[in-house]
């Protein structure tokens, strides 16, 4: 499988073809949607997209590193994480895509 990045442009021109907006209205229309997810995710909300899937936003562990300078442990500030966990709809559809 090859990796593709999926931009704001590929989704606001898949809009205009399939809806029928106006390129401007399409690009708007995708950047509302996605502040609306990141905004839902900084409040520690799940967004959850029926028959798509999962988006949610989680702290990693904190962990213990070393200063390279002085060999000292310190702690690392734990991470934050967006996670995407498809629906069974969306692998079942995935999955059918990849056979054919």
């Amino acid at each position: 499988m090859s990796d593709k990045t999926l931009t704001r442009m590929d989704l606001a021109e898949a809009v205009f073809r399939d809806v029928g907006l106006s390129r401007h209205e399409s690009a708007q229309l995708v950047e509302s949607v996605l502040e609306h997810i990141s905004d839902a995710l900084v409040r520690g909300e799940q967004v959850k997209i029926s028959s798509f899937g999962t988006f949610s936003l989680r702290d990693k562990n904190e962990r213990i590193g070393r200063n390279p300078k002085t060999g000292e442990e310190v702690p690392i500030t734990p991470r934050r994480v967006l996670s995407f966990r498809p629906s069974h709809l969306m692998k079942d559809r995935v999955a059918a895509g990849n056979k054919g």
